[in-house]
């Protein structure tokens, strides 16, 4: 499988104003992040909020600018040129997550799905409604040709979700990158997105970076994972081998955290194995270790992500049984 994508140190601090007070923070958004996707191959980012996710996703089809780092699409850098950025924007497409806010409530569903074509003057506007329909029918939004007609409002929340995508796919991307694509959809569709978000991955060989919380879409869907924490990744492997076999306090506390389905077991005390963070500056050393139950003397100094198993990897003193 070759590899299609790679991100290199990427960095991008931001700098927060305090209320009533003439101090600011600067907070490391996504702090020396690494990683590479192949083509075909679905990799997840997962994390709590404001560990760093969408930032990179972002930074990816630099509607954020760097501080520093390089990103290669098909080996070849992409810079702030013109053309290069044409390049990435064509083959790289965005799924939001909130579909009410994605999408334009004053255009009709066929415009908003052909858009990106107008954009980069891919054929006239017959060919475009025409592709826009193409994709309304991939995503199961029947009849396409009466769904093209209608406003956003007309359709429902899971509906958007589907014109998100359509719109996603309408120029045949290379990847997609999946920002929490099914988190504000009702529970029952969920599935039924996912599953076609998985149909049309295999049916075109699309790679996807899919952004996620949720460790249990994450993997359904995915292939190999990389656990952010405070903008750095601190673990990273085959999905199936990382979530059975955590090798990093947080990883394992983010595991404990999923929810029981178990109804016999919804009122048994869960075990999380995570401590209430103690004041510390948090980019010193490694960040996990206010609240992680394991810290030990050397995490004062930030380690680095080492090879544990084949392809996983992680950035922890401790190595987790």
């Amino acid at each position: 499988m070759n590899e299609i994508l790679r991100v290199e140190h990427l960095k991008k601090y931001y700098t927060k104003k305090e209320v009533f007070k003439s101090e600011s923070i600067t907070v490391r958004a996504t702090d020396d992040v690494s990683f590479s996707l192949k083509k075909g191959e679905v990799f997840v980012l997962a994390g709590e909020s404001g560990s760093g996710k969408s930032t990179i996703a972002k930074l990816i089809l630099k509607s954020t600018q760097l501080d520093s780092g390089k990103i290669f699409f098909e080996e070849q850098e992409i810079d702030n040129k013109e053309k290069s950025l044409s390049k990435i924007r064509m083959n790289c497409q965005m799924i939001h997550q909130d579909p009410y806010d994605s999408i334009n409530p004053r255009m009709k569903i066929g415009d908003i799905v052909s858009e990106s074509l107008e954009i980069h003057n891919i054929g006239n506007k017959e060919d475009r409604l025409k592709r826009a329909i193409e994709v309304l029918q991939e995503v199961k939004l029947e009849p396409a040709e009466d769904i093209a007609k209608r406003y956003p409002h007309m359709l429902s929340g899971g509906q958007r979700q589907r014109v998100v995508l359509a719109r996603a796919l309408a120029l045949k991307p290379r990847i997609i990158l999946a920002d929490e694509p099914v988190s504000m959809l009702d529970v029952s569709i969920r599935a039924e997105m996912l599953e076609l978000m998985h149909q049309l991955q295999k049916k075109y060989n699309i790679s996807f970076i899919y952004i996620t919380h949720d460790l249990a879409t994450a993997r359904y869907f995915g292939r190999r994972i990389g656990i952010l924490y405070m903008g750095k990744i601190v673990e990273m492997g085959p999905i199936d081998q990382v979530l059975d076999k955590p090798r990093h306090p947080y990883t394992q506390a983010l595991i404990d955290a999923i929810s029981e389905p178990d109804p016999e077991n919804l009122h048994r005390e869960r075990k999380i194995r995570i401590n209430e963070p103690t004041e510390i500056d948090a980019y010193q050393g490694c960040r996990f270790r206010a609240r992680c139950p394991y810290v030990i003397e050397k995490c004062t100094t930030e380690p680095e992500l080492e090879k544990i198993d084949s392809e996983h990897y992680s950035a922890c003193f401790v190595k987790l049984d």
